[in-house]
Formats: structure tokens, C-alpha cells, sequence
């Protein structure tokens, strides 16, 4: 079966994303083995069209108007322990690895409990990670597709350029990733379960309900706080918000009062402001207008420059 039969045209976006907004892909193909990819990328090439790789649809906002060229939405979800290290597809659920790492006793994914809809290839992308805690930590190697060079290869942790929500494969599109091998630790069961069970109550108690993609902006470095504004990183210090170095967007935006603040279908969450969540039929445009928004205010009041961690989508 060639790949263009396999191929489909003006596929709903919407409920591939933790928003639930999006348009239409012009083509687009779900993908479990190597050489479909390649088949695919193939065909791309040979019709001049764009190829996006889509994950598990947190952490992006996808175009109203639909995406010119293939999604690609890459469905390899394989999990493989091997003594302390898990072998896992680039589309493996973030929270299925978690569970388990847990039920055998492999401890360096607990921070991860709780966050919806991220897979491993979007995790490694932007480097996920919370409570000083980060997908960087457990990596050691990366199998890629190069674009370019039209060859798989692996890379070490090392070349993978990790860096808050930084990675190689943010500033390389030619490179998809295939999978990754983590190395974790033996632990007591128990214990790590004690601690997956904190981190999800902790999730529940403070994060939205509602369809969201998750943090909307990157949290902000103490030192480059205290140089854009010293008052604001003084209140940040005084109020004890200041955590491994860095300051929660969501401190900043509250500080700012937009909590609560709505555009169309959009709004900022009273739960968490760094979370833009879909209350009824919002557009993209509606979040695409309040993070616009947010970001002139933190300037001209603050002199504070905000950073989206959100990824546009077909934009």
C-alpha cells in the first residue's frame, strides 16, 4: 500500500489537542514504523509541501485556518524496560511511562505525574519538566530522522542542547524525533509511588480544568527579573515565590491582574494564570489576543519581557 493511500486530506485538528481548537490539516498521516515516515516525508518532499510533526497536543495552539501540508502524527508507542532504563516511542504518553516507571520501581519521572496529554517526542522537544525537575535529567540518547540527510541517527544526551524548554529539535526542524532511552534509578516502589500520588493531588488542587495547553508562558529567571525590575523581583522574594532560581509566569501575570481576563472563548485562568483555558468555543485568535495582551502590559509596566512557552501550530 503506497503512502499517498494512506494519506488523508482535511483531517479535524481540534480533538488532536489538549485545547480543543485547531482547523483542518490539508494531509495528514498517523505514523507507527520508520519507514512510513520516511515514505512520508518522501512524498512531502516530491509535492512541495510543509511537514509538521504533531505529538500529543498539549503545549500547542493550532491555526483556526487549518495547516498547510502533512501533520504527521507519530503513534510509535512502545515502552521497553531494560534493568534501569526504559526504551520508548516518540509517541508514548507521557503519563503511561510514568505509571510504568512507578510499577517497577524506577524512580526520575515523579515530577511528570499529572500532566495531561504530552508525549515523549514533546517532552524531549521542549524539554518538559517541573519542581526543578527535567526530561534533560533522564535522557541518554535520542534516535532522530534527519530531514536533510535522510537518515536516522542517535544522538547523546550531549548533543541533544538541552536548555530550559530548549532543545536541538526546537532549533532543528530537519531532526523528528523517533525515541529515546532514559536512565532512572532503582527505588523504593513506595516511595516513588508516594510521590507520583503528591505531584497529581498537587496538579488537581492548583490547575484548570478546563481544556488548556498547559503553561502559556516560560517562568522567568530570578537574576534577569532582578535586572528588568528589582522592586518586582523584591515582592517575588518577599512573597516566597522565588523556586529553583526562577519565578512562575503565573505570579507575574496575577501581579498584572489578569486573572479572569476573557477574550471571545478565551480566558485566563482564576485557578492559575499561566493557564489560557477554552471556557466555550474559543479561537485561536481569542488566545492569541490575550497573550498579546499580557505581554505588552508586563513591558510597559514592568519593563519585563514574557516568553511563550506555547508552540504555534500552522501559524
Amino acid at each position: 500500500m503506497g503512502i499517498e493511500l494512506k494519506i488523508q486530506n482535511n483531517v479535524p485538528l481540534a480533538n488532536l489537542s489538549t485545547y480543543k481548537i485547531g482547523g483542518l490539516a490539508e494531509y495528514y498521516l498517523e505514523v507507527s514504523d520508520q519507514a512510513d515516515l520516511v515514505e512520508a516525508i518522501l512524498w512531502a518532499e516530491q509535492n512541495k509541501k510543509n511537514v509538521r510533526i504533531l505529538g500529543g497536543g498539549s503545549n500547542v495552539l493550532i491555526n483556526d485556518e487549518g495547516v498547510v501540508g502533512l501533520v504527521i502524527k507519530i503513534i510509535n508507542k512502545s515502552i521497553k524496560v531494560m534493568s534501569e532504563r526504559i526504551e520508548c516511542g516518540a509517541g508514548a504518553e507521557l503519563a503511561r511511562l510514568v505509571i510504568t516507571a512507578t510499577s517497577n520501581g524506577l524512580s526520575g519521572l515523579e515530577w511528570a505525574a499529572g500532566i495531561p496529554g504530552a508525549s515523549i517526542g514533546g517532552s524531549i522537544r521542549g524539554n518538559a519538566g517541573a519542581f526543578g525537575l527535567y526530561m534533560s535529567d533522564v535522557v541518554e540518547t535520542v534516535i532522530i530522522y534527519d530531514k536533510k540527510h535522510k537518515r536516522f541517527d542517535t544522538l547523546s544526551k550531549n548533543l541533544c542542547k538541552f536548555g530550559y524548554r530548549e532543545s536541538v529539535f526546537k532549533k532543528n526542524p530537519d531532526l523528528v524525533i523517533w525515541s529515546v532511552v532514559l536512565k532512572l534509578e532503582k527505588a523504593d516502589q513506595n516511595a516513588i509511588s508516594n510521590k507520583v500520588n503528591e505531584n497529581i493531588r498537587y496538579r488537581k488542587d492548583r490547575q484548570p480544568k478546563l481544556p488548556s495547553a498547559g503553561s502559556v508562558f516560560k517562568n522567568l529567571e530570578f537574576e534577569d527579573l532582578k535586572k528588568a525590575n528589582l522592586f518586582v523581583a523584591e515582592q517575588a522574594e518577599k512573597q516566597g515565590v522565588v523556586k529553583n532560581g526562577k519565578v512562575g509566569a503565573g505570579w507575574l501575570i496575577d501581579q498584572l491582574g489578569f486573572k479572569g481576563e476573557k477574550v471571545g472563548g478565551a480566558k485566563v485562568s482564576l485557578e492559575h494564570a499561566n493557564f489560557i483555558v477554552n471556557t466555550d468555543k474559543a479561537k485561536a485568535i481569542d488566545v492569541i489576543k490575550l497573550i498579546g495582551m499580557i505581554k505588552s502590559a508586563a513591558r510597559t509596566r514592568f519593563g519585563i519581557r514574557l516568553e511563550e512557552e506555547i508552540q504555534y501550530f500552522g501559524f
